[in-house]
């Protein structure tokens, strides 16, 4: 009896982690990958016999040249919340697909609730949104808090995909949101709602519904304990665009970091308030950052981030505490603490004025935002000096640069956009590292004085009379 060679092998048993996707060659306790206990389950592949033939077929659809291609389908269509639109590139594309993924609690579910109430105003087409985790009663209320009712509204509590797509028969939207994938199970699929195969399905039968019919889709994501978005890799393959809604809870500050964007930039950052009434956009975030102090106060330095285009101008403050035996604690708060540590011995080794190794240091940013590039190295340098020496920093003054281990300011991004920033806000004097002065940026900004520091010791000499020269006025 012969075996043609496109047959499959018989059907063998695997293992699989509904966490991860990891397949293990045996069944285990605990997952190798992820560490989720209890996780692996057994599911039945079949092999295919390789050197199959694959013929062509007729497209459906022929190829022409680009240029007889219209773009007005991938238009974005403006959400009517500005800092979203920023980070979306504009706004929403029908038939695209978004994830934004955000810790429990941080504001997801209030920010997408406006923007189905902006959009049912302004799209002239219905939003619907779909939530699996609240009942529509619960949504009524938060939307009355927020003044997100409108008739081209639609709410729905379903855990079901079969059911979802019947509503999106029902209501015709322009816009969906699921809050949350994690919470949806297809009919047929195995595993558990959540789980990586059931996530797969909900997320490919979505995409290709917002494909056919043009929906914009906006999917609800979890989070690991990493922060990175839970659920297998290839949802964010799947999607258009991912999102992260990022937020300390003891903070007003909200931010969307855009991650991925196939119509338009991946790096942007859009700023938004969280207060009582809801959650508002934030054109001009810099204030937040910074504090007014009616006299000059040691320990603290101004330096202007960079998060994604837009740049911030921000405070880093320093304490350094009393002597103390053994290991003194290095503390900080929105800060690197490996970056710290490493100015820390720069600043003790190259500048010979400050003895730091038996001393506590504590150093903080204003505001709840986290700085992690280089570019804050030689404010926090500055900070801590000014904290060591009691040298109160003049408060026009701010500093960009990143430090390295000989005690060199090495060059960082996007100066000019940070020198324009931090002039408009009032600054006037700006250390900046070679190369970096009005020459390269093409001319400084009005009414600065930009200064190139080579070392953190000339740097500190340039601050020190920067503050004298304050002082007398």
């Amino acid at each position: 009896m012969t075996t043609s060679r496109s047959a499959a092998k018989a059907p063998k048993a695997a293992y699989v982690c509904d966490a991860c996707g990891h397949q293990p060659p045996k069944w285990l306790g605990r997952c190798p990958e992820c560490g989720e206990w209890g996780s692996i389950i057994e599911s039945t592949v079949t092999v295919p016999v390789s050197g199959r033939v694959v013929s062509s077929r007729m497209p459906s659809e022929p190829a022409r040249p680009i240029a007889q291609i219209s773009a007005a389908p991938a238009r974005a269509v403006a959400t009517g919340v500005s800092e979203l639109d920023r980070v979306l590139g504009g706004g929403l594309v029908p038939g695209a697909v978004v994830l934004l993924a955000g810790e429990p609690g941080v504001g997801k579910s209030t920010l997408l609730l406006d923007v189905a109430q902006q959009w049912a105003v302004g799209a002239g087409t219905p939003s619907l949104v779909v939530s699996g985790e609240e009942s529509v009663s619960q949504v009524r209320l938060r939307a009355e808090r927020l003044g997100a009712l409108h008739e081209k509204l639609y709410l729905a509590s379903e855990n079901d995909l079969g059911t979802v797509i019947g509503h999106l028969d029902a209501v015709r939207p322009g816009l969906l949101i699921l809050d949350s994938v994690q919470t949806v199970a297809a009919p047929g699929t195995e595993g558990v709602p959540g789980g990586v195969t059931q996530v797969r399905a909900v997320t490919a039968a979505l995409v290709a519904i917002a494909k056919e019919r043009g929906i914009a889709t906006v999917l609800v994501g979890h989070v690991t304990k990493d922060g990175q978005v839970a659920g297998p890799r290839v949802l964010e393959h799947l999607v258009d665009v991912v999102l992260h809604f990022e937020g300390d809870k003891h903070s007003s500050l909200r931010l969307v970091r855009g991650v991925k964007n196939r119509f338009g930039a991946a790096d942007e950052v859009g700023c938004f308030e969280m207060h009582e009434g809801g959650i508002t956009s934030l054109p001009d975030p810099s204030g937040l950052f910074l504090t007014r102090y009616v006299e000059p106060v040691p320990g603290t330095c101004v330096t202007v981030a960079m998060e994604g285009r837009r740049a911030l101008v921000t405070e880093v403050q320093a304490l350094i505490g009393a002597e103390v035996q053994g290991s003194p604690r290095r503390t900080v708060s929105g800060l690197d603490h490996a970056r710290l540590a490493m100015v820390l011995a720069v600043l003790e080794r190259r500048t010979k004025q400050l003895k730091l190794y038996n001393r506590e240091v504590f150093a903080a940013t204003v505001g709840g935002i986290r700085l992690i590039e280089p570019s804050a190295d030689l404010a926090m340098a500055l900070a801590v000096a000014s904290g060591g020496l009691d040298l109160a920093m003049a408060p026009t003054l701010v500093a960009i640069g990143e430090v390295g281990l000989t005690g060199e300011i090495r060059r960082v991004g996007a100066v000019g956009r940070r020198l324009a920033e931090a002039a408009r806000l009032g600054f006037t004097v700006a250390l900046v590292p070679p190369g970096c002065g009005p020459d390269a940026t093409s001319g400084a900004p009005k009414g600065m004085q930009v200064i190139e520091v080579n070392n953190l010791q000339s740097a500190l000499q340039s601050a020190a009379r920067a503050s004298a020269e304050h002082s007398s006025r």
